[in-house]
């Protein structure tokens, strides 16, 4: 079992920055492949990045490649996302995830474990 907890989201302004964080629980983090996605109002949740088990391997939508940057920290049981250049249609729910495959998966259903999001405002 696998809890995971999302910090870092807010209100920021079009071209600022936030890292995202999702802390994990569990001694088995460093085996499971972890991804970010988000969900506007009134939208389905779509993918946004993923990280292999070790992080040697990462993998954009391409809506946010260039400004988004994936990260993890095996030893703090902590992935992170990296977003800059925001947009006003970056706003959303952002979810982190893990999934028991540990290469890079990209489909929500591979996912097992969910946070409870956290939001991003982008807004002027």
């Amino acid at each position: 079992q696998v809890q995971l907890v999302e910090s870092g989201g807010g209100l920021v302004q079009p071209g600022g920055s936030l890292r995202l964080s999702c802390a994990a629980s569990g001694r088995t983090f460093s085996s499971y492949a972890m991804g970010w996605f988000r969900q506007a109002p009134g939208k389905e949740r779509e993918f946004v990045a993923a990280i292999n088990w070790s992080g040697g391997s990462t993998y954009y939508a391409d809506s946010v490649k260039g400004r988004f940057t994936i990260s993890r920290d095996n030893a703090k049981n902590t992935v992170y996302l990296q977003m800059n250049s925001l947009k006003f249609e970056d706003t959303a729910v952002y979810y982190c995830a893990a999934s028991r495959f540990t290469e890079i998966v990209t489909g929500a259903m591979i996912y097992d474990y969910w946070g409870q999001g956290t939001q991003v405002t982008v807004s002027s």
